[in-house]
């Protein structure tokens, strides 16, 4: 019997290769054709190694010109004929819309996977009425769509898009072999770590603010930032970290040597978020979280028991839960940090969203 084949359409390497990974060993193992087109990066090499074939495509993340739009979806169209895969897989905005048209029009069953709305999708006004257009004609015949929140999967029910074929799953899930339960740090210094892209959404101008009030209160402290900077923040950064006020890493493969000496993250994003992996690696290694009331951070977090919700934009309230934070014993901390391991141990391990996809996947191909 000749091997099925799965084509994944994803708009960066790091999507496919920090969150989806054992989903392509799974398929590998289990003997599907794996393809991924995605644009290159470094960790595209990692999974030609394991097995995959990888078509690069062009994807501005960002950008709205019709004409390099009206590209994309050629291309996926081009390389779906070349392929001729038995199911498609599309992750994030725009292999979702562009990926299920093509998918939709060449008779292709496809999955899709919500995994945020994106801040013009939240925001309304026309780009949203044009998205919402452009959802329901490429999730019409779709096999199913996952969503990682409640709050997403609602906005689709609210705009009658593919009812009938939603399932949630617990965002990416995250593998707790690879974010182990590490020891608690005994240091006398308490670490607090931001990871993120470097953007306004993300909370960054919150945790500078509140890295500036707290290291002058409390000298003891110290704050790091791990991220690759999407905006102009820069020269900021630089002359916070030359003033020692944060210590800046930039972009790092390996975020699990920082948590090792962190004693908690701070993530005070109002992005559309799915489901924050950065709260869920955290949580999963026994630190702590900091984050704001927003769905796909807030389901991640039990108030006071494994971590603090705050406020969006209000660094104030930041402010605030670090100090109440700090207030607590080390053995406080650290049953918090505990707490947050057990958590994701129940509700969040990347087992539930393999299985999930492979029962579809498997429906689907018949295998």
């Amino acid at each position: 019997m000749s091997s099925k084949k799965v084509l994944i359409l994803v708009n960066h390497d790091v999507v496919i290769y920090n969150f989806r990974l054992e989903l392509v060993e799974r398929l590998l193992w289990e003997e599907y054709e794996v393809y991924i087109s995605s644009p290159y990066g470094e960790r595209i090499d990692d999974l030609v190694e394991i097995g995959c074939h990888h078509i690069e495509a062009d994807v501005n993340r960002h950008g709205l010109n019709l004409f390099q739009e009206w590209k994309l979806l050629r291309y996926y169209k081009k390389i779906m004929k070349e392929t001729a895969p038995d199911i498609v897989l599309t992750y994030t905005i725009k292999p979702n819309i562009y990926g299920g048209i093509a998918a939709k029009s060449l008779n292709i069953p496809y999955i899709a996977n919500i995994t945020g709305l994106g801040t013009a999708m939240e925001n309304g006004g026309l780009v949203q009425k044009v998205s919402i257009a452009l959802y329901k004609i490429s999730f019409k015949n779709l096999s199913k769509v996952f969503f990682q929140n409640k709050e997403n999967q609602q906005f689709f029910i609210d705009h009658n898009i593919a009812v009938g074929k939603h399932q949630q799953v617990p965002g990416s899930g995250v593998n707790l072999n690879h974010f182990s339960l590490l020891d608690y740090p005994e240091s006398s210094t308490v670490e607090f770590i931001f990871i993120s892209r470097i953007m306004k959404e993300k909370g960054i101008d919150q945790y500078l603010e509140a890295a500036e009030y707290i290291r002058e209160k409390y000298p003891y402290t110290r704050f790091h930032i791990l991220g690759f900077c999407e905006e102009d923040y820069y020269k900021t950064l630089e002359k916070l970290h030359d003033n020692d006020i944060i210590q800046y890493h930039g972009m790092q493969r390996d975020i699990r040597k920082f948590l090792f000496k962190t004693h908690c993250t701070i993530h005070p994003t109002y992005y559309p978020e799915g489901m924050s992996n950065v709260l869920l690696e955290s949580a999963a290694s026994g630190r702590p979280i900091i984050t704001t009331n927003r769905s796909g951070c807030r389901e991640i977090v039990d108030n006071g028991m494994n971590g603090f919700i705050v406020k969006q934009q209000n660094s104030q309230d930041l402010i605030d839960k670090i100090e109440m934070f700090l207030k607590h014993s080390h053995e406080v901390k650290e049953k918090m940090g505990l707490a947050g391991r057990k958590k994701v141990e129940r509700e969040f391990d990347r087992k539930i969203v393999v299985d999930a996809y492979m029962n579809q996947i498997k429906k689907e191909t018949g295998w």
